[in-house]
């Protein structure tokens, strides 16, 4: 994340996420970007509607706050100055299927966004496609589902991770050069801003790739039906080694620690964003202009509860504890409490009433 304003201890304990910022974008690339993350969105909707499985809203919430914890964590990029984080959209695909997981992941880019203010408001639209469209639906459907749809095993689990967080996080960085190249920043000529890109995110979709295989291959041996395959039913499966309940709770827990105290250890080198635009201008930072890109920086102003992912005016540790497990429950709500305002069971209500 880039912003016009950066504290510099951000610098010093890093909870900085690979979102665009502001000043990347014109309010012109802002409004397309929203208008196709709406689409996949609204197409989204109609999907799990159709789906009608009620059973998902737990595994929404608990996998959309595993998802947010997971992200505070930037990890080092050995030899490079440079660290990364998951993404999370082949994650929440491989458990809830393409539709309910690209939802997901707008409930956490949602509140990443409003509340700690971490990437554009104006960006918004751009990061819901750059880092959720690719993982749910490219990843998804091109590799995920082309691998589990003979069978699941541990070795297909892990192959694929790598192979669609690899792939996705290459389709989101380039997405980024050519939304910059669109938007007319000179600051960052396409070519070199894609050569710096590139090469990055290669090594970070790597290890995105083992850590989401990781956590699969552990959802995997718990619970098994819960891995997606694309087929309308789970099929003959082996038993798994703890219920769904469990396996829900385990997860949440994980989450909870992760987000509350794995998240102080994240990498105090900059993202993969930052650091190319750091190597082609000598600066993390790109000042934005603009009655559109002042009025969002407002509202995210009086959003952000917890800017930066820290107390305000303050550098203590416990701010970025608060900030994780606040950041946590807040996904499980806008998840849960959205599944009911969409109605995502309406159809088995409505069978209800019939008979």
């Amino acid at each position: 994340m880039i912003k016009e304003i950066q504290k510099e201890s951000l610098f010093t304990r890093r909870i900085c996420i690979m979102h665009m910022a502001d000043a990347l974008i014109t309010p012109a690339v802002a409004g397309t970007m929203y208008a196709c993350s709406a689409a996949a969105a609204g197409g989204s909707l109609k999907k799990v509607r159709m789906e009608d499985e009620p059973g998902k809203i737990p595994a929404m919430g608990v996998m959309g706050a595993f998802v947010f914890a997971a992200q505070m964590i930037n990890f080092t990029i050995p030899g490079t100055g440079s660290s990364g984080h998951l993404c999370g959209g082949v994650l929440l695909t491989a458990i809830l299927g393409p539709y309910a997981g690209f939802l997901t992941m707008i409930g956490v880019l949602l509140i990443q966004c409003l509340m700690f203010a971490d990437g554009g408001l104006l960006a918004l639209g751009c990061n819901i496609w750059n880092m959720a469209f690719y993982g749910c639906f490219i990843g998804g459907f091109l590799i995920w589902k082309q691998m589990m749809k003979r069978g699941v095993s541990r070795g297909k689990i892990m192959f694929a991770s790598i192979a669609a967080c690899v792939l996705t996080l290459q389709l989101g960085a380039f997405s980024v050069t050519l939304e910059t190249l669109a938007s007319g920043v000179t600051e960052l000529p396409f070519g070199v801003f894609a050569a710096a890109m590139q090469p990055i995110h290669l090594a970070i979709g790597l290890v995105e790739g083992a850590i989401t295989a990781a956590v699969l291959l552990f959802v995997y041996e718990a619970r098994p039906e819960l891995i997606w395959t694309g087929e309308a039913g789970p099929g003959p499966i082996r038993e798994g080694k703890l219920s769904y309940k469990k396996t829900m709770l385990v997860l949440a827990a994980a989450a909870a620690v992760t987000a509350g105290g794995i998240s102080l250890l994240a990498s105090a080198y900059p993202d993969g964003l930052e650091w190319s635009i750091e190597r082609i201008t000598g600066s993390a930072e790109i000042a934005a202009s603009g009655q559109a890109h002042v009025l969002a920086e407002r509202i995210q102003s009086a959003t952000a509860l917890l800017p930066d992912y820290m107390f305000r005016h303050s550098e203590s540790a416990a701010g970025t504890s608060v900030a994780g497990i606040a950041g946590g429950a807040a996904v499980i709500l806008v998840c849960v409490l959205s599944c009911y305002a969409f109605r995502f069971f309406r159809k088995k209500e409505k069978h209800e009433q019939d008979r």
